[in-house]
């Protein structure tokens, strides 16, 4: 049995935990880049903070998600301003800007000699300066994994910025940021992460690390994620869904994905605006389906398809759950939170065959459990749209 495991430096978690941001920043420097969203809550009262610390910030502000050219502008900003670290306030988004920051600001140059897929894939020269990420939504779990998601509007594609050296220095996880995300949001974000954990769950890549991490998780998204969608000033379903986000991360950095990242990712990048997590949760219940048919069919007796039975007892907590009260489950949730349909980002039929043929060449589809046919990834989407 042979596996890596690396997170954050270190991880803070816990309700006003947040007010630890500024001593944080003042043991890493003096200068600091914060980047945000136009709305990202506790981003004045932080800049104060961070001020009377005796840390000077420079503000960069995200517009829509993150393009390898807002990831130009804002390292431009950042070295302008001599900033020694990168503070990502926000969804994932703008903690995943804030890390490609990090990087650009120690290895200059164009940021296409390092993205996967569109680029040259190289590793990075230097190490990243330090960054600090402080999640506003329980989704991504980008606090701690190791790359950077960005769209590459002329490819029409999301590709990775990945180095081990990307895990923020400080992951500050305060539930009490979370208070204010409306529904929609909150099922999007949510769904990411039961997403996130459900796939590194089943993944063949899956270590026994990981495996516990994911069970955490899990038994947390499934008792909170529709109580903090019908009441969002439910604290405790706040901080359970905090700690599953923050644990998918865990999982998925150490693990891989699947099927429903390696169709979001470049459904993503073919319709931008398209909210990644609601992407995930319209196609979960659909690829998990598609999953455990491929796994009775051409694996019945082998290790996947005992993973989605484990996966049952999670999810409803019945002892003798099988990977059919998995499905169903997950396909009630899925209804309860009714993340739009692909067509509402003006996907159609004639859209399907661009979507499966980059989907296949997702990296994500090499942690899929079992190994799916374009027909069966079309059949995905189609149900999905």
């Amino acid at each position: 049995m042979d596996f890596e495991f690396a997170t954050a430096a270190r991880i803070i978690f816990g309700p006003g935990k947040a007010a630890e941001i500024p001593c944080a920043a003042a043991s890493l420097g003096t200068k600091a880049l914060l980047v945000c969203g136009r709305s990202a809550p506790g981003a004045p009262d932080l800049k104060t903070a961070l001020r009377n610390h005796g840390v000077s910030v420079s503000l960069f502000v995200r517009s829509g998600e993150p393009t390898t050219d807002q990831a130009m502008l804002a390292a431009a900003a950042a070295r302008d301003a001599a900033a020694e670290m990168v503070i990502g306030l926000g969804g994932g988004s703008s903690i995943d800007l804030a890390k490609a920051v990090s990087a650009l600001i120690t290895n200059p140059g164009d940021i296409r000699r390092y993205l996967e897929v569109v680029g040259d894939g190289e590793k990075l020269a230097a190490p990243p300066a330090p960054c600090i990420a402080v999640p506003t939504t329980a989704g991504t779990g980008a606090e701690v994994t190791l790359n950077a998601v960005l769209a590459s509007p002329e490819h029409r594609v999301k590709v990775s910025l990945r180095a081990p050296g990307l895990v923020p220095r400080f992951a500050v996880i305060d539930p009490l940021l979370t208070l204010s995300a409306p529904p929609a949001l909150t099922a999007a974000a949510g769904l990411d992460a039961l997403t996130q954990l459900v796939e590194s769950f089943v993944s063949p890549c899956a270590s026994p690390l990981t495996g516990a991490v994911c069970l955490e998780g899990l038994q947390r998204a499934s008792r909170s994620l529709r109580r903090v969608f019908s009441d969002g000033q439910d604290f405790p379903a706040r901080e359970d869904m905090a700690l599953a986000a923050l644990f998918s991360g865990i999982a998925l950095a150490n693990s891989k994905l699947g099927a429903v990242h390696g169709i979001a990712g470049p459904f993503g990048g073919m319709f931008p605006g398209a909210p990644h997590g609601a992407l995930c949760g319209r196609l979960l219940p659909h690829v998990a389906a598609a999953n455990v048919q491929a796994l009775c069919d051409r694996d019945p007796d082998g290790p996947a398809l005992r993973r989605y039975d484990e996966l049952g007892l999670l999810l409803t907590g019945n002892d003798a759950a099988t990977s059919e009260e998995a499905l169903e489950w997950i396909s009630a949730l899925v209804t309860d939170l009714a993340p739009p349909p692909l067509s509402a980002y003006g996907a159609a039929e004639s859209d399907v065959p661009a979507i499966v043929e980059k989907a296949l060449k997702s990296s994500s589809m090499n942690g899929n459990p079992v190994e799916l046919t374009a027909d069966e990834v079309a059949g995905i989407v189609l149900q999905a749209l």
